[in-house]
């Protein structure tokens, strides 16, 4: 199974919606998607995100199915007190790496700057969520690994799209990496494509393949990885 997620289009914040360049942006990545072979499409409930999955489910002629939990998620201090850079994951991570501290250690939720932080419950929260919807769609996660439950082989593509937190959180949860480092490396432009593939022989149990990374050539972005041939 390949699942593409995208980051929403530039948004009106104000509103929850997309800008006018918002909208082109998910113009532009319906169509660098209408190839992709895309047969279920799954959306943050928030309507910047919806109006992103509304461009392919349009192009497509597909439904839209909201996944709640895949929201923005929230940031700040869960007593009051003070937090660096207001609670602000990414920020975070970056101060981290400029301290030398290392971003995969798995203790990170013990760290001053996430212990009190609503953001560690919330991508925790995200993390635990996504392999139940992933079971749904027959990937038991194993320690580490997913196995493939499904009765076939037979290659499914869906798209979700979503947030730049809880993308962060769910991705580096399915790659086995922390939420810090997976906000320090997936800096998301907006309707960027990051594809990741589990293996679709039933039995089978392996790491997850990250196919492609913030890929936003469709607006002209610059910041693009190919990380593996289908």
């Amino acid at each position: 199974m390949r699942i593409i997620f995208v980051r929403h289009g530039e948004p009106d914040y104000a509103h929850d919606c997309l800008t006018e360049e918002g909208r082109r942006q998910a113009a532009a990545a319906a169509k660098r998607l209408r190839d992709e072979n895309v047969e279920t499409i799954y959306s943050s409930p928030l309507g910047r995100a919806a109006e992103t999955a509304a461009a392919l489910s349009s192009e497509l002629q597909l439904p839209v199915t909201t996944l709640d939990y895949m929201r923005e998620l929230h940031w700040g201090s869960t007593d009051g007190s003070p937090l660096f850079a207001k609670g602000h994951p990414w920020e975070i991570a970056d101060e981290l790496a400029r301290q030398g501290w290392d971003l995969t250690d798995p203790s990170w939720r013990d760290h001053a700057y996430f212990s009190n932080n609503i953001v560690t419950a919330e991508a925790d929260a995200v993390a635990r969520k996504t392999d139940g919807w992933l079971y749904g769609l027959g990937y038991e996660r194993n320690g580490a690994y997913y196995r493939c439950i499904r009765p076939d082989d037979r290659q499914v593509t869906i798209a979700l799209f979503s947030h730049g937190g809880s993308s962060a959180a769910a991705m580096g949860h399915i790659l086995n990496m922390t939420f810090p480092y997976a906000c320090a490396l997936f800096h998301l432009e907006f309707t960027g494509i990051t594809v990741i593939r589990l293996d679709r022989m039933p039995g089978s149990q392996t790491l997850p393949c990250l196919e492609l990374a913030n890929d936003g050539r469709h607006i002209g972005g610059t910041r693009y990885y190919r990380l593996a041939e289908k």
